[in-house]
């Protein structure tokens, strides 16, 4: 089935309307707005929804929308309605904004969220900018976005948009064949019609997939070269011009037929470490439990006692995940409460290792913005290398499980302040 007003050959979509004052002040700024449909009616899903690579004519953005909550640890049925662009005393918002606005109403900080939509459209840069400030505000919302098209794909604004929407935790992605046939059922003033697809749907879909992982693959902020050598490096310690050491996180999640899904560079910011920020980004990438997925890390410092039991926490939430982490340098190595949180990583199936040679040009190739130069290193790498290995070894030297975790759960977890030195977290 064909949607109604296709054109003859592809073309680029019109802009869409502007923001107004949303853009300029977050959903704060806006007025409560309600759902605006329950339903579509046909024609329009067919029209607005219809994943041509280029649309014409379809000006106005449709968001579908499901709320799954829980209240008092019991799951409450999930809300579900549509929203479109609305203009607003002679002011246009954009229908993602249009459900912030609703939906921030409603939001308890009691409450965790998982928030889906389906959007005719991906979302424009001013609207990117906003949902990714709600979604670091309100850190108890998850939210998945899949999208029929991609709006001005091959303009860079918009794909670091998306890309700014991914590095939050958001998951993006685009309508496969089931999302649209889920969306025509729940969504849709379809007189118990089955859903029939139109041409190319599932080609179109495909292309899309292709286009989305090669805008989150290429777009992603790379660490500048002088940044890598002086936070990488696994010097004992700093030589003049002093400089203060932080913790950078490079991680790269690959699927179960080893493609790359997700790859980004983190470091501590307000108070919450770079481990506690990646582990943020893969819980809301709401992975399937059936597939087994691989994840390797590579860190400035080893993770502390907190990060560590989080780490561990985290895989053994999500079984189906094989985390490896190689460090530069070991932190607080010499700190029996260090010593453990690692021996605790090991004995919980979590790779802990030292980066060598192989490691560093690894990360260097993939997370640093290089301009095409090969790896040189430092003085003394291997050096380095060999003696924080070793040191890495006698701290992961065989425990009994039980003593272990028993030692661990006995700590007081957190870290002696490092405010005297120069090589902080």
């Amino acid at each position: 089935m064909r949607a109604l007003g296709e054109e003859m050959e592809p073309q680029r979509p019109r802009q869409r309307a502007g923001l107004g004052l949303a853009s300029q002040g977050g959903c704060s700024q806006m007025p409560w707005i309600s759902n605006l449909v329950e339903w579509i009616d046909p024609q329009t899903f067919f029209f607005h929804f219809e994943n041509l690579v280029y649309a014409y004519g379809r000006n106005r953005t449709y968001l579908c929308y499901q709320v799954k909550r829980k209240e008092h640890c019991s799951p409450v049925f999930p809300d579900k309605g549509v929203f479109h662009n609305k203009v607003y005393l002679n002011t246009p918002y954009h229908a993602e904004l249009c459900f912030l606005s609703w939906f921030n109403k409603r939001l308890s900080p009691d409450e965790c969220y998982h928030v889906t939509w389906f959007v005719s459209w991906s979302p424009c840069v001013a609207c990117a900018k906003q949902v990714a400030k709600f979604l670091e505000k309100n850190r108890n919302v998850r939210l998945s976005i899949f999208a029929a098209r991609l709006y001005y794909f091959w303009q860079p604004a918009f794909q670091q948009g998306l890309c700014k929407l991914h590095g939050v935790g958001a998951q993006v992605g685009i309508m496969s064949y089931q999302d649209f046939k889920y969306c025509w059922e729940n969504f849709v003033y379809n007189q118990r019609m089955p859903f029939k697809p139109w041409e190319k749907l599932c080609e179109n879909s495909k292309f899309l997939v292709t286009k989305l992982e090669e805008i989150l693959r290429n777009t992603m902020s790379l660490l500048k070269e002088d940044i890598f050598n002086k936070q990488f490096s696994n010097q004992p310690r700093v030589t003049a011009p002093y400089y203060r050491r932080k913790t950078y996180l490079c991680y790269q999640l690959k699927g179960p037929d080893g493609s790359i899904l997700a790859q980004g560079c983190l470091r501590n910011k307000k108070q919450r470490h770079a481990e506690i920020r990646f582990i943020d980004k893969i819980k809301f990438m709401n992975l399937d439990p059936n597939q087994s997925y691989e994840i390797i890390c590579y860190v400035t410092w080893s993770p502390c006692p907190t990060c560590a039991e989080k780490l561990v926490d985290l895989i053994n939430d999500q079984v189906h995940l094989k985390l490896q982490i190689f460090a530069s340098r070991l932190y607080f190595h010499w700190v029996r409460k260090y010593q453990i949180g690692l021996q605790y990583l090991w004995a919980s199936q979590v790779t802990v290792a030292v980066m060598n040679r192989r490691e560093f040009k690894d990360c260097w190739e993939k997370f640093v913005d290089n301009q095409g130069k090969e790896f040189q290193g430092w003085d003394k790498l291997e050096e380095y290398n060999r003696s924080i290995s070793r040191r890495l070894h006698r701290i992961l030297m065989p425990l009994k499980q039980n003593n272990l975790e028993d030692s661990f759960r006995d700590l007081r977890l957190g870290s002696p302040s490092p405010s005297s030195r120069s090589d902080s977290r």
